[in-house]
């Protein structure tokens, strides 16, 4: 009995393992999300100086406000 459900789970291993050497959607998943951070890269570079500032000025107020908490004002 042992032997038998060792052998029914050697054989189910053995064809998902030839399913998932034979399936190429995770290739096309990985071309899209490589496309997709370089996409994002790109736009990060070319705003580079907007995006600067507006961090900048989020992170100014968010101290700004957190010292005016601090301070009881």
């Amino acid at each position: 009995m042992m032997l038998q459900s060792m052998m029914m789970f050697g054989s189910y291993a053995k064809m998902k393992l030839r399913q998932l050497i034979s399936d190429e959607k995770g290739a096309v998943d990985i071309v899209a999300i490589v496309v997709l951070i370089g996409i994002a890269v790109l736009l990060a570079v070319i705003f580079k100086d907007q995006i600067a500032a507006l961090l900048e000025s989020l992170f100014g107020t968010i101290t700004k406000t957190a010292n005016n908490t601090v301070n009881g004002e």
